[in-house]
């Protein structure tokens, strides 16, 4: 018989710094027209109250999220002890450039650092890339998987 898993579910605040602390990518669920589910990695940004992302309109995931704005999100540290969350919610898309840029700059910075920020922030905030905001309805983190 095996044991029981050892882990402790995350609080709100170690939702809050597991999101802010590190740049993580995530894996992202949309829906495809004909209901499959369809996953991504996007590099992710977190505001204190959305989740934030930059796509292309014209992607997989800018056409799904266009037609249908629930989402799931994914985030994992694979690093022992190991360590995740999962958010569900609903996305708002956002065109408006400036806001584009703005966040793509912040995003490219998380994870490309400081000196790279303003080239990928460029690169990411042309006509047709998209500001996704998600507003997260349900969430659920573990961590000390390996404990």
């Amino acid at each position: 018989m095996m044991g029981a898993l050892a882990y402790h579910r995350m609080t709100d605040e170690e939702q809050a710094a597991f999101l802010r602390d590190v740049p993580r990518p995530a894996v992202l669920s949309t829906v495809r027209a004909d209901g499959r589910p369809h996953m991504a990695p996007v590099w992710i940004d977190f505001d204190g109250e959305t989740v934030v992302f930059n796509t292309g309109i014209d992607t997989v995931k800018g056409r799904n999220l266009a037609r249908n704005r629930q989402v799931s999100l994914c985030v994992q540290d694979d690093r022992p002890p190991y360590a995740y969350l999962v958010l569900d919610g609903r996305a708002a898309l956002v065109d408006d450039l400036t806001e584009v840029r703005k966040w793509a700059t912040r995003i490219a910075g998380r994870y490309m650092g400081t000196e790279r920020a303003e080239e990928f922030g460029a690169r990411n905030s042309t006509p047709g890339v998209l500001l996704v905001r998600v507003t997260v309805d349900r969430r659920m983190g573990a961590v000390d998987l390996a404990g």
